[in-house]
């Protein structure tokens, strides 16, 4: 059976993380040696209420095939309050342009992740690789 291209693509995610549960939970699936793929570049945000659209925009423009955001599971459990709800909006939005520019907004996926929550950390970035690697490699016009 002949291989495709597509067989060897790893895809390059960016993953917006919050400090406070996000990038505490990868930290957890970290020390807790829990498997989950490399294709993830964890960069620590201070809430997701701080992520720009314009990130995002950026990390595409930049070679990534995805972008992973994970915060306080919402509404009321952010750290600085609504920051969490003010990014559900944010990325909502954003997936409607993204559709308007030719990226499949699947390309983009916000969860709800704890400190606590090692485990559905490495899930949810085996889940989002896998689905990644489906969509293939993003083709910016």
């Amino acid at each position: 059976m002949a291989k495709n291209k597509e067989d060897n693509f790893e895809p390059k995610i960016i993953g917006f993380l919050c400090k406070w549960c996000g990038y505490a939970g990868a930290d957890l699936a970290g020390v807790s040696r829990l498997e989950y793929p490399a294709n993830i570049i964890p960069i620590q945000v201070p809430c997701t209420g701080r992520i720009d659209v314009q990130f995002i925009l950026e990390a595409f423009k930049n070679g990534a095939d995805g972008v992973l955001i994970a915060g306080c599971h919402t509404p009321n459990d952010c750290h600085y309050m609504s920051g969490n709800y003010k990014a559900l909006k944010r990325i909502a939005l954003l997936k409607k342009l993204l559709e308007q520019l030719g990226i499949d907004p699947r390309r983009v996926r916000l969860e709800w992740i704890s400190a606590t929550e090692g485990k559905k950390f490495a899930e949810v970035v085996k889940e989002f690789v896998k689905e990644i690697k489906k969509l293939g490699p993003l083709q910016m016009r």
